[in-house]
């Protein structure tokens, strides 16, 4: 497992964010690996990116800072945000 990727969040959880992320980029789960980036691999915009942090809020129950977004280029870092972010 590589360093970078979060150790508290479950499978399925990621599972779930995964699902939730390919939904609104309209894309197949097989199309979107943990390192492919959103903006450059898969058309991601301003707008969608918005509505994946308001879908992970509502799913998780948490608030994702404005200025995580910029950490957020891919899955891994979707994981590493929210892992941070349950913690604190």
């Amino acid at each position: 497992m590589s360093s970078l990727t979060p150790s508290h969040l479950t499978d399925d959880l990621k599972a779930e964010i995964k699902e939730l992320v390919c939904d609104i980029l309209e894309v197949d789960d097989d199309e979107v690996t943990e390192v492919s980036l959103f903006i450059e691999e898969h058309d991601m915009d301003s707008l969608r990116a918005i509505e994946i942090v308001a879908a992970i809020e509502k799913k998780l129950n948490i608030t994702i800072e404005q200025s995580a977004m910029a950490e957020m280029p891919n899955l891994e870092g979707v994981y590493a945000v929210v892992e941070r972010t349950i913690r604190n």
